[in-house]
């Protein structure tokens, strides 16, 4: 994986999901806990955030931004750590795991990083949940499906927003047909104070900078044009 370190404590992760899109995790290195933002395509993307945070004796919190997949193949590396998710996701991994989640792992067996193995979430919530000796926040923003969350470092300003959309060539593109829960995501988003936003996918061979809060005023074009069709 290609490692980023976008602020003083936040570091991105890339790695390739499948021919279209490369998946970001990240690492927030707390005061008291360090968080892993999704747990990606398998055991080693996991072993390498892992190495990178090395023994510095602080308890991992690991975070499933939504059920797919390739946000959750990793967790039973982690399964004696907290696993936070919102109470839909982990009632979908444990719904689907047999049947769309395992599918899911043959049609990406060809990107899968290590093993995967089923592991559910340990830790739900339902509006949000907040560390705030560390600084974080982690709440519902249900857009690209019902379940998904976004995590707010309020330390480094950071924002990860999952899949409720992504950045490219300078637009946003709406990773959901919802269009009044694509509102209620915006008007969220702008209730915090971010400087930099991570979205979880971008196109491989894609350099773009990680963008800004001038993402709110892409998002609005977009659900715009979305809203005149």
């Amino acid at each position: 994986m290609k490692k980023t370190k976008i602020s003083n404590r936040n570091t991105i992760f890339r790695t390739a999901e499948n021919a279209s899109y490369d998946l970001i995790l990240g690492v927030i290195l707390g005061r008291r806990h360090n968080f892993i933002i999704d747990t990606g395509m398998g055991s080693n993307n996991v072993a390498e955030m892992l190495d990178y945070i090395g023994a510095d004796g602080k308890p991992i919190i690991a975070i499933n931004t939504h059920a797919h997949g390739d946000h959750i193949f990793g967790n039973w590396v982690l399964e004696n750590q907290t696993i936070v998710s919102h109470r839909l996701c982990r009632e979908i991994i444990d719904r689907e795991w047999d049947g769309k989640i395992k599918k899911e792992i043959d049609e990406t067996k060809d990107f899968i990083d290590g093993e995967v193995r089923k592991c559910l979430p340990n830790l739900t919530f339902e509006g949000s949940i907040s560390f705030p000796e560390d600084g974080i926040t982690i709440f519902l923003s249900p857009f690209h499906t019902v379940d998904c969350i976004s995590v707010y470092d309020a330390v480094d300003k950071v924002l990860y927003t999952g899949d409720n959309f992504g950045v490219i060539d300078g637009k946003a593109a709406l990773w959901g047909e919802d269009l009044p829960a694509c509102r209620n995501m915006i008007d969220t988003y702008r209730q915090y104070d971010f400087d930099i936003c991570v979205p979880a996918h971008v196109l491989p061979g894609s350099d773009q900078p990680q963008p800004g809060r001038e993402v709110l005023g892409l998002l609005e074009a977009a659900l715009l044009e979305a809203e005149r069709k």
